[in-house]
């Protein structure tokens, strides 16, 4: 397995980011190997990014450019595996549909598209997340392990159910406060690997993870820092080599 960032809450923290350089050699420093989404702005600024990387020994998993188009052409070009789902279906059939008309574009680029299982959309709870994967079976699974913990799920029962279908794991814990808030985001929030209180146990996953054989990305991600988000994401990477990687 690979160990990376996925670097959403860091953005949140900074207000942006403005210096990749800096951000990629600080999370180097602490023991990740990449990023998951390249987001340039141009074919240039594409290549510029991805040398960069190459040049400080990190990698990463997917681009996200500006249209879904052009995030599978440069995804290929880079010999990278997947891209995320970007449709817009505003109920669960329409959405699977357009789902599967990405996955054939995609196949056509050689690349995979990779659903992310979130809270507050139509794929949330383990039983839509079968669902979802019964009707789209080209596409892969970005797992969440919090995303899915918190509302009642088993990340390991899911990792050793669907092994096949993984293409990325986010690995990140919830810690909640207020479990009859209207809004998910206002139940709690993401915190750093083993600081959550709902029972969910990363470390489990990962055994699992390699018990099936995996051997992709396993993206951390904070969206909410309390605090220099390194900090946070060193607790995290050391959480993981106590439990064995």
């Amino acid at each position: 397995m690979k160990f990376g960032v996925a670097d959403y809450g860091m953005n949140v923290w900074d207000g942006g980011v403005f210096d990749y350089e800096a951000r990629w050699q600080g999370l180097k420093a602490i023991g990740y190997e990449g990023v998951e989404r390249l987001t340039p702005v141009s074919e240039a600024d594409a290549l510029r990014r991805a040398a960069l990387m190459h040049a400080l020994g990190m990698d990463f998993a997917t681009v996200l450019a500006a249209t879904p188009e052009m995030s599978i052409q440069w995804t290929a070009a880079f010999g990278k595996a997947y891209v995320w789902t970007a449709v817009n279906g505003k109920d669960f059939a329409v959405f699977c549909r357009q789902v599967n008309l990405q996955a054939e574009a995609c196949a056509r680029w050689g690349v995979h598209v990779a659903l992310h299982n979130h809270m507050g959309t139509l794929v949330e709870t383990q039983s839509e997340l079968e669902d979802f994967l019964a009707r789209c079976p080209e596409c892969q699974l970005i797992l969440d392990t919090a995303h899915l913990a918190a509302v009642g799920g088993d990340p390991v029962q899911i990792v050793r159910r669907y092994a096949s279908r993984l293409q990325a794991i986010h690995l990140k814990d919830w810690l909640l406060n207020d479990p009859a808030a209207a809004n998910w985001y206002e139940r709690g929030r993401f915190c750093e690997l083993g600081a959550g209180n709902i029972g969910l146990d990363n470390a489990a996953v990962l055994h699992a993870l390699a018990e099936v054989g995996y051997q992709g990305w396993v993206f951390v991600e904070h969206d909410t820092h309390l605090q220099d988000p390194f900090k946070d994401l060193a607790i995290s990477r050391d959480y993981i080599r106590r439990a064995g990687f």
